[in-house]
C-alpha cells in the first residue's frame, strides 16, 4: 500500500501557562511542536503507520527542536529541507477558559512558505500514496505551488488526497482571499475535513445540510464534519453517519481536529483503503472510523499542545472499549 505524506507548516506553538487571559497579558508560555499538517503526520506515525513530513524549516534552534520532536513521534523527516533564508514559524496562543484559542503568528515569511515546487522530489510518491494538507500554507507563496505539484503527483499515482481547510484568518490579507483559495483546492481532494465553525464561512451557505452537500464537487467523495464536543459526522454523497463523541476534561483544544483527522486517516491506511474503494469502505465502516477519530481528538484535548498531547494507539483503543 501507499505511504502517508503531509505537506505544509511545521511550527512552534507557544502555549500560555494561564487560561482565560488575553494574549497581551500572558506572562509565561510553554513551547510545543505543532503545525496542523505536522500534527496529522505525527498522529498517523504514532498510531503505527509510516508518515513523512514535507516542509522547510529554518537553520535555527526551533527548527532543530521540531525535527527532533517529529522524529520522536515516529515521523520521517527525510523530506524536510533546512534553510537560512528565513526563520522557523512561531505561533503564540492564548487559551480561553473553555480551552479554545486565539493565535498570533510570526511568519513574514517563515521558512515553510519558501518551500518551492522544484524542491519536491517527484520520485518519492509510490502508487496509492496518501497526501494530507491544510490552508495555512496556501497563502500566496512558493509553498502554494509546491502543494499543487504534490497533489498532481499523488493523483498520477492513484493516491488519496485529504484536505482540512483549518481556517486561520489572521494569516490572510483578506477574508475573501482565504475563502477563494480554500474553494479553489476543495475539488482537488477526495476527503474534506471541515469544522462547524468553518462551514458557513467557507461555503457561504447558512443551511448546514446544504452547505455540507455543496462540498461534494470535483473529486470529493468523503466529507468529515466535526462539531467539537457535539460529536462528528462522516458523509458520502448520499449517506450520513454520526457519532456523538466523548465527554472529557478539556485542557487545550490545540491539535484536536488534527488528531481527529489523523486518527481517521490512520484507520484507512491500516485497512489498506485505496481510491478505488474509499467511498465503499467509509460507508461500511463509518462507525469504526468515527469511534477511533473521536477518541483520538478527545484524548488530545486533555493535555496541552498538539504533537505532545497525542495519545498512544493503546490509549485510544482502551478508551473506545
Amino acid at each position: 500500500m501507499g505511504k502517508f505524506f503531509s505537506i505544509g507548516e511545521v511550527l512552534i506553538d507557544f502555549i500560555p501557562h494561564e487560561k482565560g487571559v488575553a494574549l497581551k497579558d500572558v506572562i509565561s508560555f510553554e513551547r510545543a511542536p505543532g503545525g496542523a499538517p505536522a500534527n496529522v503526520a505525527a498522529a498517523v506515525a504514532k498510531y503505527g503507520e509510516e508518515a513523512w513530513m514535507i516542509s522547510k524549516l529554518g537553520k535555527d534552534a526551533f527548527g532543530d527542536f521540531l525535527v527532533e520532536k517529529l522524529q520522536q513521534a515516529g515521523v520521517r523527516t527525510d523530506h524536510i529541507i533546512r534553510t537560512d533564508e528565513a526563520n522557523t514559524a512561531l505561533a503564540f496562543v492564548s487559551l480561553k477558559e473553555n480551552g479554545e484559542r486565539d493565535f498570533s503568528f510570526y511568519r513574514n515569511p517563515s521558512a515553510d512558505m519558501l518551500y518551492k515546487a522544484e524542491d519536491l522530489d517527484s520520485t518519492i510518491f509510490e502508487k496509492g500514496a496518501y497526501l494530507h494538507f491544510c490552508s495555512v500554507d496556501l497563502v500566496e507563496s512558493p509553498m502554494k505551488y509546491a502543494h499543487k505539484k504534490a497533489i498532481d503527483l499523488i493523483k498520477s499515482k492513484q493516491g488519496i488526497i485529504s484536505f482540512d481547510p483549518n481556517v486561520r484568518l489572521p494569516l490572510w490579507k483578506k477574508e475573501q482571499e482565504c475563502r477563494d483559495t480554500i474553494l479553489e483546492f476543495i475539488p482537488s481532494a477526495h476527503i474534506v475535513k471541515i469544522s462547524d465553525e468553518e462551514l458557513e464561512f467557507i461555503t457561504g451557505i447558512s443551511d448546514e445540510k446544504k452547505a455540507l452537500q455543496s462540498l461534494f464537487q470535483g473529486d470529493v467523495e468523503v466529507v468529515v464534519y466535526t462539531q467539537g464536543g457535539k460529536g462528528a459526522s462522516v458523509l458520502t454523497k448520499d449517506k450520513v453517519f454520526f457519532h456523538e463523541g466523548y465527554k472529557v476534561n478539556v485542557i487545550d483544544t490545540t491539535g484536536a481536529g488534527d488528531a481527529f483527522i489523523g486518527g481517521f486517516l490512520f484507520v484507512l491506511l491500516r485497512n489498506h483503503v485505496s481510491i478505488m474503494n474509499l467511498k465503499t469502505y467509509v460507508e461500511e465502516h463509518a462507525n469504526e472510523l468515527l469511534l477511533f477519530a473521536n477518541a483520538s481528538g478527545a484524548l488530545t484535548t486533555t493535555k496541552k499542545g498538539g504533537i505532545s498531547a497525542l495519545p498512544t494507539l493503546q490509549e485510544v483503543e482502551n478508551f473506545v472499549e
